[in-house]
């Protein structure tokens, strides 16, 4: 819901109503240039300008009923005419009160003024509230200004005259007072603006106290409601049945203060599913409640691309767009010898020639033969890829990688299966990283696309045993320093420079090569001894449905003896018997989607007490499985998210983005996802909460996830306590 801040100057109204032109005159001399011939006009001005007061849009008298105030208001009434009734002016009595003279009227005059501003700081809406204590009997003053005090406002505003001041200003005659509302509505005199010293008494900051809902009780106009006074017409206000009750409200709670804020904070975490980050909770209760109520939308991009994010589950080989690729593609092109270039084109000038290209098409790109000291053939496989990234046209590129496969709903089922989801990174990741000339524009692009997506730590998972078979540990030591190089952190320690992205490295193995498990495990473990800062841990993928054999047991012996974390995809649309399988016999610290784990609320228990975090990728988890999401219509009759059934079980989870080029995604896309699929959606405070969750189970030493966490909190509070308000709570 969006709004239009309001200026509002709230007054209140005794004998004297010339005071309010006084100080009307100085706030908005737009409207009223009262002292345009002051000897001092400059100072005004500078004085006006330094506290950033604005005209205000709605003048707000709080008055009595009295014979004296009457003959007042009447002149008032004049004088507004005379002034053409620039702005609306709405005008409160308290009904029955005259002389002040009793503490029923006092407390009824009270109230009124604490109602009216509780309402006019609703009203404002992220514009300024000014109070005059010039004008009514001290009481009034006195009660506007604690009023002030309580629920704030920009400046407190007074003025000051000379002993005694001219007759014309005080007007004591008849006819004085009949002509003084027509001296008041145009430029003074410079002897008599001489006598007026329009001066700030002070300003008021909202308690925060009254943010806090006190036994089911809510200090709000709805709670103490006044009703809005129509323009021009004084509205008689009786005091309620209730009496003063805003009044005792705030008295209550100024009694028990000491008690008010430790309550919120145990309420606040009695009714939390995962906590949020340290700060917050240091923040006014008025913002926390903002934040906790707010839904998280498409107008919040901008906050939560700024937010420093961790990514736990980003696999390397679907990380980078088209135009990453092709950027990759340009320096393998340039490193192909000009006498196999026309080769390249060769071969594929079949598939340059075709719009629609036939399912098998990745197949062509495969090499019978290669270069000599590439038995595997990656080399010329990365050249032919590369070839056909940089001479396929965008339209091409985009029917036959993408277009094919839509809708991407559900493809899991699909005709091609889990390949339609695959088939957008064809000409990405084990594609063009075979190739030496491929790696560092690679990491280049990550290293960027991180920046851009405000991610503060990033692990990177993929199968060095693909991209270089007879070197995966050297592969993934060039990969550390093509990061290093490209101004990622990639060991511990203080950041090389600001807005470096902290990035590790998850080592995958495919449950279904048994065989080959074995030496790639300890190749890992041998790396996780040299390069303990980047690589971080293990990651087992593959056909979810195949059960964990004893081969596979036997070959990873030596990551549990090595105490290496490990996160296993399971639960992918797969029965939570194969999550059981993950926790119990692989020791899974983490599980890379674990969707049915709902289904088996024992397991789930086991989870939340041990602390096994789920890597949850909204649009991924969609494109395989199938849940429903408002943005694909498509999807309307399939399940929804299990997010928010996570949530209520305490179970560890976070956000992540799988493949983000496949899905077209980013970090801060899947949560906006989340929120579109989640039931109830997502409020602000749980995403916040959700973005720590990734921090608390990064894979890395006890002491570096600390300090990470220490120094995103600090980030994360700024953003949020500075951010622009009326950006984000909307």
């Amino acid at each position: 819901m969006s709004f239009t801040p309001k200026n509002i100057l709230l007054c209140t109204l005794g004998a004297s109503w010339a005071v309010i032109p006084e100080i009307l005159g100085w706030l908005a001399p737009q409207v009223l240039d009262l002292y345009a011939h002051h000897p001092q006009r400059a100072a005004l001005d500078a004085l006006r300008a330094q506290h950033q007061l604005q005209a205000p849009d709605e003048l707000w008298i709080c008055t009595t009923q009295g014979e004296q105030t009457q003959a007042s208001l009447t002149g008032l009434q004049t004088w507004w005419q005379l002034l053409g009734a620039p702005v609306p002016l709405r005008i409160w009595a308290a009904a029955g009160t005259d002389q002040l003279a009793s503490q029923a009227e006092c407390s009824h005059i009270r109230e009124l003024i604490l109602r009216a501003t509780l309402l006019a700081n609703e009203q404002v809406q992220g514009g300024q509230l000014v109070l005059s204590l010039a004008g009514g009997r001290k009481t009034m003053s006195a009660d506007l200004q604690t009023a002030g005090g309580l629920f704030g406002a920009k400046a407190w505003l007074h003025v000051v005259s000379p002993e005694p001041s001219p007759p014309s200003l005080f007007a004591r005659t008849a006819d004085e007072k009949a002509e003084q509302p027509r001296l008041m509505a145009q430029a003074l005199p410079a002897d008599l603006a001489l006598c007026i010293t329009p001066l700030i008494a002070g300003t008021g900051t909202r308690n925060e106290l009254l943010d806090i809902t006190l036994d089911g009780q809510r200090v709000d106009s709805a709670s103490f409601p006044l009703p809005l006074a129509t323009p021009g017409q004084p509205l008689a206000w009786p005091l309620p049945a209730q009496g003063d009750a805003l009044h005792r409200e705030l008295m209550r709670r100024q009694t028990q203060s000491s008690q008010l804020m430790g309550n919120f904070l145990m309420q606040l975490a009695q009714t939390e599913h995962h906590d949020n980050w340290r700060s917050l909770y240091r923040l006014p209760p008025a913002q926390i409640e903002h934040l906790r109520r707010t839904p998280l939308t498409p107008a919040h991009t901008a906050w939560l691309t700024a937010l420093p994010k961790a990514d736990l589950h980003r696999h390397l080989g679907g990380c980078l767009g088209l135009a990453a690729q092709r950027d990759v593609a340009e320096h393998i092109w340039a490193s192909i010898a000009k006498e196999n270039r026309l080769e390249r084109l060769a071969d594929v000038s079949r598939l340059l020639s075709e719009d629609e290209w036939p399912w098998n098409w990745p197949q062509r790109l495969m090499a019978q033969t290669g270069y000599p000291g590439d038995p595997t053939r990656a080399i010329l496989r990365a050249e032919r890829c590369a070839t056909l990234l940089r001479n396929a046209s965008d339209e091409q590129l985009q029917r036959n990688l993408y277009s094919a496969t839509e809708p991407r709903i559900a493809l899991k089922t699909s005709a091609h299966g889990f390949a339609a989801f695959e088939r957008p990174g064809e000409l990405s990741g084990s594609a063009l990283l075979g190739h030496p000339a491929a790696l560092a524009p690679y990491a280049q692009a990550i290293v960027a696309q991180a920046r851009a997506e405000g991610l503060a730590y990033l692990e990177l998972r993929g199968s060095p045993q693909k991209y270089r078979p007879q070197d995966p540990a050297g592969f993934v030591r060039n990969l550390q320093t093509a990061l290093a190089n490209a101004g990622a952190q990639v060991q511990a320690g203080k950041p090389p420079n600001p807005g470096a992205p902290r990035i590790g490295f998850v080592w995958i193995l495919d449950r279904r090569t048994p065989e080959m498990l074995q030496k790639a495990v300890l190749s890992a473990v041998d790396l996780k001894a040299l390069a303990a800062d980047f690589m971080l841990g293990l990651d087992v993928a593959g056909d979810e449905a195949q059960p964990i054999s004893s081969e596979l047991l036997a070959a990873f012996a030596p990551a549990f003896e090595a105490c290496l974390p490990i996160t296993i995809h399971a639960g992918e649309g797969e029965a939570a018997s194969n999550i059981w399988q993950a926790a119990y016999h692989m020791h899974a610290d983490r599980i890379g989607h674990g969707l049915t784990l709902a289904d088996h609320p024992l397991l789930a228990a086991r989870f939340r007490d041990r602390g096994i975090c789920l890597e949850l990728c909204p649009s991924s988890n969609r494109e395989v499985v199938g849940f429903a999401d408002p943005a694909y219509p498509k999807s309307a009759t399939l399940a929804r998210y299990p997010l928010r059934t996570f949530m209520h079980m305490g179970l560890p989870l976070t956000l992540c983005t799988d493949n983000p080029a496949i899905s077209r995604t980013t970090l801060a896309a899947e949560y906006l996802a989340a929120a579109r699929m989640t039931e109830g959606g997502l409020s602000l405070w749980e995403a916040l909460a959700l973005m720590r969750q990734a921090y608390v189970h990064a894979f890395l030493p006890s002491a570096e996830r600390e300090t990470l966490l220490k120094q995103v909190d600090a980030q994360v509070f700024a953003l949020v306590s500075e951010f622009d308000q009326n950006a984000i709570f909307q």
